[in-house]
């Protein structure tokens, strides 16, 4: 159980961390948020928990794959919130990532990819 609320602790942290530095730096909190801290620090917590290397270099095989359909979020935020106000916003950019993952996952079905 200890391991459990140390995961949670570090992990929610992170996301305080970047949300603190944001406050002060929009260039620095982007910068540090772009990074793959949360994919890194899933795989250190599935190694140090024993999992098999497959699963483990299926997490980032998948991550690239599903990080790719999410991009065009981070275009239509900043397009978006001064139209729709941040709750609107926030509601089109999930309607958006979800339609360009389904898109995403059709296109890259035709390459023997699956994402689903």
């Amino acid at each position: 159980m200890t391991w459990i609320i140390t995961k949670y602790l570090l992990t929610a942290g992170m996301v305080v961390f970047i949300s603190e530095v944001t406050k002060r730096s929009d260039r620095l909190g982007g910068f540090i948020a772009a990074l793959p801290l949360m994919t890194l620090l899933t795989l250190a917590w599935l190694y140090i928990e024993n999992q098999p290397e497959d699963k483990i270099a299926n997490h980032a095989y998948y991550t690239f794959w599903y990080v790719i359909p999410t991009l065009p979020m981070f275009l239509l935020f900043p397009y978006l919130l001064p139209r729709l106000g941040f709750w609107m916003t926030m509601g089109a950019c999930i309607v958006a990532i979800m339609i360009c993952f389904g898109l995403f996952t059709l296109l890259m079905k035709g390459f023997g990819i699956e994402l689903l």
